[in-house]
């Protein structure tokens, strides 16, 4: 929840961690310097912004987060707090303070958060706006890949998970919006493949998750926003909790690991585009998790859905990847029009030229209208 101006406490944005950290949170505590109304997709704007402040000061970390990699070592969140619509647009109080958790999966990218902390930025500056830091402090206290699995079991092992933000799955080609055992821990194995010391066989681990692994109870429902340049996402939020079939005790490693992993889901997040607000993870039970942005970003989602479909049926050719492709960018570019947006933000929002963007609008309206 965020706080009034009067309610802000100082936070010292020199937090010390030991060299060897290999995982660690952060929640930046910030405040507009003037009422915001920013689009729904925001984060793609803080995700540009990390990414140039990286670039900044070191340019070799920089061209490894920007590469083709399957898996980031890092995650960001939407800003967490109340958030106000505004038409189609979503509005931030100059008058509150709002979370940011930024995470780091490696240790080069906690020790680049290290150099970073050293003279740490007093502002966040995003098309739509400014944003005042105000307060660091840890979301995620420091520790190993090896520390994870060094927290002594409890009796009778059980995790319990909450999903704060719009958290899906691919596969075969399509999103899988629901909190699976096997979908879950094998998003969290693979950061544990790419980013530890130790690799697990994930067949084997998968295969006794099916067998082992459990749900307990769950509290779920789907929002489909946008995230990132692909277009709109289904997801679910919520929350779950899991536990174990008493055959699971005759694999204390898998035990130990799947344990660890849980651990490791508020650092990862699940599922993915988790470098764009989505699949940030929580341990324990929060229920009625529904930010006050995601019918906006649904609206959205529909919006370009709708004119997805109605473009691949107005092709003469409607077949192909490339067809479809075409059909979902026109409809992108037509739908955040409609919103309210600049055609200078959408094209530097998905890296297109403004004049191929502008291009693309006008045919798509034309086609909207036909």
């Amino acid at each position: 929840m965020p706080r009034s101006t009067s309610q802000r406490k100082s936070i010292s944005p020199t937090l010390v961690w030991d060299k060897g950290t290999e995982l660690i949170g952060l929640n930046l505590s910030v405040q507009p310097h003037q009422d915001m109304v920013v689009p729904s997709h925001y984060t793609t704007e803080l995700h540009s912004w990390f990414l140039d402040q990286v670039r900044r000061t070191n340019f070799k970390l920089s061209s490894h987060l920007h590469d083709e990699q399957s898996e980031k070592p890092f995650t960001i969140s939407c800003l967490d707090g109340l958030v106000d619509s505004q038409g189609r647009s979503l509005r931030f109080a100059a008058d509150r303070l709002y979370t940011w958790t930024i995470t780091a999966l490696t240790q080069p990218v906690v020790e680049w958060m290290r150099q970073w902390l050293l003279s740490p930025p007093t502002d966040i500056h995003l098309r739509s706006g400014s944003l005042r830091i105000v307060g660091w402090e840890f979301a995620h206290p420091p520790t190993t890949y090896d520390g994870l699995l060094q927290i002594p079991p409890p009796q009778s092992p059980t995790i319990t998970l909450s999903f704060l933000t719009p958290t899906s799955f691919r596969r075969k080609g399509n999103h899988l919006p629901l909190p699976l055992p096997t979908n879950l821990f094998q998003s969290y194995l693979r950061r544990w493949n790419n980013f530890s010391q130790e690799e697990v066989d994930q067949d084997e681990f998968l295969d006794w998750i099916d067998e082992c692994v459990i749900i307990l109870r769950h509290q779920i429902q789907s929002a489909k926003v946008m995230a990132g340049k692909s277009g709109a996402v289904t997801g679910f939020t919520g929350s779950v909790q899991l536990g174990l079939a008493s055959k699971a005790d005759r694999d204390p490693e898998l035990v130990e690991l799947w344990l660890a992993l849980g651990q490791l889901a508020p650092y990862c997040g699940t599922g993915h585009k988790t470098t764009f607000g989505l699949g940030q993870t929580r341990l324990g039970w929060l229920a009625e998790l529904t930010p006050n942005s995601l019918s906006l970003q649904d609206l959205l989602a529909q919006r370009i859905a709708e004119l997805t479909e109605q473009f691949i049926a107005q092709r003469k050719r409607t077949g192909g990847d490339r067809a479809t492709q075409v059909a979902e960018t026109w409809a992108t570019i037509l739908a955040r029009r409609e919103m309210g947006e600049s055609l200078q933000a959408i094209a530097a929002d998905l890296e297109m030229p403004y004049e191929t963007v502008k291009t693309y609008a006008k045919l798509a309206r034309r086609m909207a209208k036909s």
